[in-house]
């Protein structure tokens, strides 16, 4: 039997068993800048400031939906940790 007879199948067996490169903590951080980045551009065409308002009874509702799509989008980040790379 041939060397490479056993071994070009065994690689290729742990070849498609082996897990995928994973993006990690780099993905998440710029993905996670992204979303800042358009909270601060929502927030500035609502006509605020991002980081200056705070919770209350009195938040305007554009603030309220600026804040919601920025917990989605963070949320969708999280999903970056292990997203395999291609």
């Amino acid at each position: 039997m041939k060397f490479s007879s056993v071994v070009a199948p065994l690689a290729l067996a742990l070849a498609t068993i082996a897990p995928s490169a994973y993006a990690g903590p780099l993905a998440y951080g710029i993905c996670q800048t992204g979303c800042n980045a358009l909270a601060v551009a929502c927030y500035a065409g609502a006509g605020f400031t991002f980081g200056t308002v705070t919770a209350g009874v009195g938040v305007p509702a554009a603030i309220v939906g600026c804040n919601a799509g920025l917990g989605v989008c963070q949320a969708a980040c999280a999903a970056a940790i292990f997203a395999p790379t291609l």
